[in-house]
């Protein structure tokens, strides 16, 4: 086959599989895995049962790779909020906007998934034992401490304030907000006032 040729179909190849991978994490968020059937990521991939089986063998092998691919999401978000442009409020309102993005939140209840759920494959609860929520607030919190010595967030113990907040922001992504016809990302600013008074 030419190399050219090879190209386009691993293209198409890869195509598809990021097809089922977008429709499963749907599907996973939204049910779970003991909840959720390999018809089902097919059906709302589009495609065929049998197709979905030509580029994963299982629907643990979905979960398995999507639970990696959400952790490694969540920590980049958090080891580059440190370089974000702007001062400690813009950086904070960025990864705000982040977290509350749909993409992101189906990343986030799909770790809550594979936290609490029954039936989730070993290799999946490896990779969940591994993460740290931990890690997420010690990269934060040297923002929230330049944010108060500039006077932009306001005193107190930065890791409790930090806690509330993202628990706040953490609440809002479980709830359904499309459904209650709100769009967290234009509140942001409601969210900031939790430190910045």
């Amino acid at each position: 086959m030419p190399r050219i040729a090879r190209a386009q179909t691993e293209q198409a190849l890869d195509e598809r599989k990021d097809q089922i991978k977008k429709a499963a994490l749907k599907v996973f968020a939204e049910k779970g895995i003991a909840g959720t059937k390999m018809s089902m990521i097919a059906e709302e991939a589009g495609i065929s049962q049998g197709l979905s089986y030509r580029y994963f063998e299982s629907k643990d092998e979905i979960f398995t790779l999507l639970v990696e691919e959400a952790i490694e999401e969540s920590q980049n978000a958090v080891r580059t909020i440190q370089q974000l442009p702007g001062s400690p409020l813009e950086q904070l309102r960025t990864f705000t906007l982040r977290l509350l993005d749909d993409n992101h939140k189906q990343f986030f209840l799909l770790i809550q998934q594979a936290q609490k759920s029954e039936g989730v494959p070993r290799k999946a609860k490896e990779v969940i034992e591994r993460y740290s929520p931990q890690n997420t607030i010690e990269h934060i919190i040297p923002i929230v401490v330049r944010g108060q010595q500039e006077g932009q967030f306001a005193e107190g113990d930065p890791y409790k304030r930090l806690i509330v907040f993202l628990s706040v922001v953490t609440g809002l992504m479980l709830q359904d907000a499309k459904a209650m016809g709100i769009d967290w990302t234009q509140e942001v600013d409601l969210l900031l006032n939790i430190m910045t008074k």
